[in-house]
């Protein structure tokens, strides 16, 4: 199936009015509104995008950095850390489970309710379960090295806030009356896997199977994180894409989804299959034949969204170069495994887990969260130089990660890496947090 032709010359084109020719006169009668204001803790609470988001943030930065001196604590040993839990699986469940669905919340509690035709919920019911989930990630980091104990306060204290904000969401969903529920139940379900996987984890751990522990993380990120992103992918790129470049029309059909629904559910399976037992080779060549073709489905669909076109719009860019990661990953995965059985080594590590999730998940969240909090606070919907240098900057740790991943690599490339994207992050974070804790541009409410 390709996409539809595009609209005859005669059309008239579509743009973003970025000005008037002739402003009206001012009313003096009228005061224009503030600029801006100081930041207030109670800001935070005019929309759960500012909360949630806030939150997600703190969540973000404590997790990079922390994983930033476990690093550098690995190539210098100058910090002496000890661990109460495996520094890997500590690092895998504040990434795939910690800041994402803090951010989830934020962007489905402000389009959802769009989707649903549903009342834009409040922010301050919203304050007990994401900050649950975020006190929760924080015990997580100081328990990794304290005491497991408190670890596992840690995850149970998420647990309960992810378990709540599930639940607040699918009242949406199930108080709707709009036909086309589909992405919206999509997210809702990939919330249920979540939770699931969560508890999974925290009673892994309390048993002693850590591995275990690990599969369960693996199972949250192509169940629930990869689920959620291709649905709102799925739903939200074309939309963008198509209001501001006339060209491209929206193509959304639903074998798309059900795609990138179908490989992330595959690749569940692949996880389990690989834990359980030792996987024969047919069952590999298997897996890698699935990687391949949807990965190359997935970069062609990239390329018919608009991919090449979107490049003159930045933070349209942002979308579509984190996208196409999706199918790199996918292909990226399928090399490693073929040379795993070519040469019995992992010569390619876990270059495939970052491409996936460090340039798909961690480009698209920037993009996403960039777009919502420009719009969102009366500012205009742009990335500035600030977050395009950032994000290119995001593009090159990827490629730092992958690299240090190779086989026989200098471990330095590792903490390089880390340093990269913990800079990266903390920077952008650092940068929209200001924005949540001060009012509007516009001086309207939200």
């Amino acid at each position: 199936m390709t996409a539809p032709p595009p609209a005859p010359a005669s059309t008239p084109p579509r743009s973003i009015p970025i000005g008037s020719a002739a402003p009206a006169a001012p009313n003096p009668s009228v005061k224009p509104p503030p600029v801006t204001g100081p930041w207030q803790w109670a800001n935070l609470l005019r929309a759960p995008h500012r909360l949630a988001f806030f939150l997600a943030m703190c969540v973000l930065i404590a997790a990079s950095a922390w994983w930033l001196l476990v690093q550098v604590d690995r190539a210098t040993g100058a910090l002496g850390l000890v661990y109460a839990v495996p520094p890997s699986l500590t690092h895998g469940a504040a990434m795939v489970l910690g800041f994402m669905p803090l951010f989830f919340a934020g962007f489905l509690f402000t389009a959802g309710p769009n989707w649903l035709r549903m009342p834009h919920p409040e922010a301050r019911p919203l304050l007990p379960p994401l900050g649950l989930q975020a006190a929760g990630w924080l015990l997580w980091l100081a328990g990794a090295h304290l005491n497991m104990a408190l670890a596992l306060v840690g995850l149970a204290a998420a647990w309960i806030g992810l378990t709540w904000s599930v639940v607040l969401f699918w009242r949406l969903v199930l108080g709707s009356e709009v036909a086309d529920r589909v992405h919206a139940k999509t997210v809702g379900v990939g919330g249920v896997v979540g939770m699931l996987c969560l508890a999974g984890v925290g009673l892994a751990l309390a048993a002693g199977q850590p591995a275990l522990a690990l599969v369960l993380v693996r199972t949250a990120l192509w169940g629930f994180i990869v689920v959620t992103f291709v649905a709102v992918a799925h739903r939200m790129i074309p939309f963008f894409t198509s209001s501001v470049l006339p060209m491209i029309e929206i193509w959304r059909p639903f074998w798309v989804l059900w795609l990138m629904l179908g490989i992330a559910a595959f690749e569940v399976l692949a996880l389990w299959v690989d834990w359980a037992l030792p996987p024969p080779r047919w069952w590999t060549l298997l897996v890698m034949a699935v990687e391949i073709a949807v990965g190359a489905v997935l970069i062609w669909l990239a390329v018919v969204w608009g991919l090449v076109q979107s490049l003159k719009i930045r933070l349209l860019a942002m979308l579509h170069v984190g996208f196409v990661w999706f199918g790199v990953a996918l292909i990226y995965s399928a090399l490693s495994q073929g040379l795993w059985l070519a040469t019995g080594q992992p010569v390619l590590g876990l270059g495939a887990l970052h491409a996936l999730s460090m340039g798909f998940l961690g480009s698209i969240m920037v993009a996403m969260v960039t777009r919502v909090s420009c719009g969102h606070s009366g500012r205009a919907l742009v990335a500035d130089d600030l977050v395009w240098g950032l994000f290119w900057a995001l593009q090159g740790a990827v490629l730092v990660r992958l690299i240090a991943a190779v086989q026989h690599a200098p471990a330095w490339l590792t903490t390089l890496a880390a340093a990269l994207w913990a800079a990266v992050v903390i920077a952008w974070a650092l940068r929209y947090a200001r924005w949540y804790g001060q009012p509007r541009t516009d001086g309207k409410p939200g």
